[in-house]
């Protein structure tokens, strides 16, 4: 089961050999059972609720959505419909009704979303410690910080734990934490990715980010 390779490509030609999305629902859960680290994830989606998403989704289709059955996570600072959005703050933590655009979108293409990801508070930190819940550890060596402020979604994605990530950069948020995981960080041109649904540090630099 953790043998699944969660790369994109790799993981949509097993598809098409016929690897049942309960597999890879299996292999995203055992995967973070492995890595033993509790301060990856602010939220994660129940077996059932991953399960209930993947039903929804229908059989196969590459063609009408080329992302089906790709697992990723989301930077808890970016809405995601039903799950809490708290940007590493309890306080002032809400459960919004409407997904951002972005996640939309990736949903609307056939990925599941497996659980919002650990931050620096309000997404200002470059270190990735600002949070008061466990710190995520370092993919690559856990005496290094993970690096900020996207620090959950860089972890998430250089353990393997999902095929992708989104997170945000601001001011280095998206690219820091991909360096220091060994991983790759885009940030995307300012406005090229809608930032609606996403709770602003600096509204006219904020963009989201994606590693893989």
């Amino acid at each position: 089961m953790n043998d699944i390779r969660f790369d994109i490509a790799s993981l949509r030609a097993a598809y098409q050999s016929g690897l049942g999305i309960a597999e890879v629902i299996d292999a995203v859960l055992a995967r973070i059972g492995a890595a033993g680290d509790p301060g990856i994830f602010i939220h994660l989606a129940t077996k059932a609720e991953l399960l209930a998403e993947a039903d929804a989704l229908g059989p196969f289709d590459p063609v009408a959505r080329p992302l089906w059955g790709i697992p990723f996570a989301v930077k808890d600072n970016i809405d995601v419909a039903g799950m809490p959005t708290t940007a590493a703050c309890a306080e002032y933590g809400y459960t919004p009704a409407k997904d951002a655009t972005v996640v939309a979108r990736l949903k609307a293409a056939g990925a599941f979303v497996v659980g919002k990801t650990n931050l620096d508070q309000f997404a200002t930190g470059l270190v990735g410690v600002r949070t008061p819940w466990p710190i995520p550890r370092n993919a690559i060596d856990p005496k290094l910080v993970p690096g900020g402020s996207s620090s959950g979604s860089a972890v998430a994605a250089a353990r393997g734990i999902v095929s992708f990530a989104l997170g945000t950069d601001t001011a280095g948020s998206g690219r820091i934490p991909a360096g220091l995981n060994n991983i790759v960080g885009l940030k995307p041109t300012v406005g090229a990715l809608s930032t609606t649904g996403v709770v602003p540090a600096c509204r006219t630099l904020d963009c989201v980010s994606v590693f893989a």
